[in-house]
């Protein structure tokens, strides 16, 4: 990486050993592909940002995990846009990304920024049924063990996310899985993004409504991802899409336990159009 900056971010938490570490290259002008492959796999973390370049008022920014391309990170998004704050003040940034134009709102209450991002649309299908028995035997969950208020959905908001609510928090809390099948299952199913797996919790004394989350994506060293953004505008999109919600609603979700890195996502679901997701990024140790 001789000659490029990587600044390493922690996404959805306002501690540097929570949340999601994303890596950010703000000049990637030069880089090809291979290039921009070959930092992602170093720096080894779910996803690494690279602005590549402009498209009239919007930076271009592309995403890579450790394996590939992806279409969309929404916690590299978020930390993209807190460094930006960070350089030229708070306000709106725009980034053309490969699901397109992604508007990011920044502040600062004086205590560091905070950016939100609007999704694109969302859209919900369902599982194939082959398809969704053989995603329940990876996790060794049974059918009996979902929340029958969340049937399971495939949950669209920039990436497909499969989602799955499961109504008891031990078996949220147990379920293993081998990571090699689950890739193979996910990259045979064409899922670029994580498995989103839910348990409804306690709503807080602010009334919110509240989910905790396990998002499986193994990729290199990782097996779960800490705290998902475009998962959680899924998630925004599936709740809305069941008629689990009464628009405009707050829905507030903790990621990252079960991985040693907790943080959390607030989303806003409005009667139409995407998703808004929030959350702080800061710098890590």
């Amino acid at each position: 990486m001789s000659g490029v900056e990587v600044l390493r971010y922690a996404a959805f938490t306002d501690d540097p050993d929570g949340g999601n570490p994303a890596g950010i290259v703000l000049d990637a002008s030069e880089l090809e592909d291979a290039e921009m492959q070959r930092i992602a796999t170093e720096v080894d973390f779910a996803e690494t940002a690279f602005v590549t370049g402009r498209h009239g008022d919007a930076r271009v920014l592309r995403f890579f995990s450790p394996i590939a391309e992806v279409p969309f990170c929404g916690h590299a998004t978020i930390a993209t846009a807190v460094v930006i704050a960070e350089h030229e003040g708070p306000g709106r940034v725009r980034f053309d990304t490969p699901v397109g134009e992604i508007v990011i709102d920044t502040s600062d209450d004086g205590t560091g920024p905070r950016a939100a991002f609007t999704s694109v649309d969302t859209e919900l299908a369902h599982f194939p049924e082959f398809v969704l028995d053989a995603l329940l035997e990876l996790i060794a969950v049974d059918r009996t063990q979902l929340d029958e208020r969340y049937p399971p959905r495939l949950a669209f908001a920039g990436n497909w996310h499969p989602v799955i609510v499961i109504s008891e928090p031990a078996v949220f809390d147990a379920f293993r899985f081998d990571p090699g099948a689950v890739r193979a299952f996910m990259d045979a199913q064409g899922w670029p993004a994580t498995i989103t797996v839910l348990h409804r919790t306690m709503d807080g004394a602010d009334g919110v409504m509240r989910f905790e989350a396990r998002n499986l994506f193994p990729v290199g060293r990782i097996t779960e991802d800490p705290a998902t953004g475009s998962a959680a505008a899924a998630v925004g999109g599936y709740l809305r899409g069941l008629g689990a919600v009464r628009p405009p609603q707050r829905v507030r979700i903790e990621q990252g336990r079960h991985v040693g890195r907790p943080g959390e996502l607030v989303i806003d679901i409005p009667v139409h159009g995407g998703i808004v997701v929030s959350g702080r990024a800061v710098p890590m140790r």
